[in-house]
């Protein structure tokens, strides 16, 4: 009996998928060639993006390709297949690592030919590789090294174990983040997680910028998400971040927004803390204190200051809706020239780039570096960027206008 190519592809990539998932990090590598060959390719050389976006390295060697100066950065930017000719009249297909929707890497399978088969293959071992990349990374250190160009300071270290991936997301909501300086971070965390009705999300940003703050973000994210998995509703969980800070770390504080969207209603609903307003993004243009209202003590100090219930506020999304939080080091960054970066070059600055087409975390990534790049990568704030995009399926009725 005779198989056909694609039987014997479809063999070969289950027992590949059999084996990664026991296989070492450091063993990756040699176990994806040995695997390449059999199904035709020539090589795959997996490489890891570092944590602020600007490198790809490999797992195995050294020659690391920059995100914005490559065929692989241009596969990763778009989250699209790129195809490149070698010297020896070879291909490279490059492939976005991809897990859900947050962007770990590339694949580059070297090919004598590419057709419909072969790129089925690239495809589903892009999308095996991402899982367990995803999976081996919590415990291994390989990943986490390919990740970095400089060495972390402890209070860095501390917060970003606790980060949850840059960007989350399903059908119907999408919530992507980024932070910086990526190692020298002091007090701006941030935090998202989905249910199956709801997206929660919340920035934080610590006062100081030293270990007292990232202790400070470590026990509010640890308080949202205890309250979170519980089912606490948004008050509850303000009031456990509260009652948390005021127990372990009286003389600290830190400001935040607080929110949860109904990923099938549109309806937000968010509590603010002292923290720069959120802002809303309609149709390309910002909406005007759309989000506006009233401010509520930083989180860790309304036992000392009135005993009042936190005000929760809320409004109905339209669909394609855009959620823009930030801490203060974003617009409060300097120009060459001293002056500040400000809120409408840094809302002009998304606008342009989603309605351009990129991707959410492609925005926040291209908007964070020039951010770096005003400040010569010296930033005198810690700077946190997140974005929430509604997009109900057409079976779902949307919120009306508020």
């Amino acid at each position: 009996m005779t198989h056909s190519p694609t039987s014997d592809g479809e063999r070969l990539m289950h027992g590949f998928l059999a084996e990664v998932h026991a296989t070492a990090p450091t063993d990756l590598p040699a176990l994806v060639n040995r695997y390449a060959g059999l199904l035709g390719l020539r090589r795959v050389e997996i490489y890891i993006v570092d944590l602020q976006q600007q490198r790809l390295s490999p797992l195995s060697g050294e020659a690391q390709l920059h995100v914005d100066a490559s065929l692989a950065g241009s596969a990763f930017r778009s989250l699209a297949l790129r195809v490149e000719s070698t010297e020896t009249e070879t291909l490279i297909a490059w492939l976005p690592l991809v897990d859900g929707v947050e962007r770990l890497g590339v694949i580059g399978v070297q090919v004598d030919a590419l057709d419909r088969t072969l790129l089925e293959r690239c495809a589903s071992l892009a999308s095996v590789l991402a899982m367990a990349i995803t999976s081996k990374r919590a415990f291994s250190d390989r990943f986490v090294e390919r990740a970095r160009t400089e060495t972390m300071t402890l209070p860095a270290e501390m917060v970003r174990t606790l980060l949850p991936p840059r960007a989350i997301g399903e059908d119907r909501a999408l919530s992507t983040a980024v932070l910086e300086p990526a190692y020298e971070l002091g007090g701006d965390a941030f935090d998202h997680a989905l249910t199956e009705s709801t997206l929660h999300a919340v920035i934080l940003d610590a006062m100081g910028h030293n270990l007292a703050s990232g202790l400070t973000s470590a026990i509010a994210i640890a308080g949202c998400r205890s309250a979170r998995r519980r089912g606490a509703g948004l008050r509850e969980l303000v009031r456990t971040v509260d009652d948390a800070l005021a127990e372990w770390l009286p003389d600290q504080f830190c400001t935040g927004v607080a929110l949860q969207l109904d990923m099938s209603s549109g309806v937000l609903s968010w509590i603010n803390c002292g923290h720069p307003p959120p802002l809303l993004i309609r149709e390309n243009r910002v909406l005007d204190n759309a989000l506006d209202r009233p401010g509520e003590p930083p989180l860790g100090t309304p036992g000392l200051i009135c005993e009042a219930e936190r005000v929760v506020h809320e409004v109905p999304l339209l669909p394609g809706d855009r959620i823009l939080l930030y801490s203060d080091g974003v617009t409060e960054a300097r120009m060459a020239d001293g002056t500040q970066f400000g809120l409408n070059r840094f809302t002009a600055s998304i606008i342009r780039a989603t309605a351009a087409g990129e991707p959410a975390s492609e925005a926040l990534r291209q908007l964070i570096h020039s951010i770096r790049e005003y400040q010569h990568d010296r930033l005198s704030d810690d700077a946190t960027i997140m974005m929430l995009e509604w997009h109900p399926t057409p079976r779902q009725p949307a919120a009306a206008a508020g």
